[in-house]
């Protein structure tokens, strides 16, 4: 006589909460970044092939009252200027801004599927 089998208990399922923003940050580390809004940007670092950096607050000049463009054709003139001396540049992205510009349209588009 064979002892009565157990029946094999099903692992519970765990739902995995992920927030919002650690979406975004998946989804960015996967795009191509050719052009980013400088009104989505935090700040920007700018390494020098001398081992210097400098860090300039994009987040801080716009709150301060300066004019994205205008502070995009400054940035982009002064980059070029001193191309021969950067060795790289390191964007820091403002993920919750751009969850809060992108998600509304993303839902939209997502709700007529």
């Amino acid at each position: 006589m064979n002892p009565p089998q157990r029946k094999k208990r099903q692992p519970k399922l765990k739902k995995v909460n992920v927030s919002i923003r650690e979406q975004w940050k998946k989804i960015l580390r996967e795009v191509d970044k050719d052009e980013i809004p400088i009104g989505l940007l935090l700040s920007i670092n700018v390494n020098l092939i001398d081992g210097t950096q400098v860090n300039i607050d994009v987040k801080e000049l716009i709150k301060e009252g300066n004019d994205p463009d205008q502070l995009k054709k400054t940035l982009d003139k002064k980059f070029h200027e001193m191309d021969d001396i950067i060795n790289d540049i390191d964007f820091y992205i403002n993920i919750d801004e751009i969850a809060k510009t992108v998600q509304p349209i993303t839902d939209e588009i997502l709700k007529h599927l």
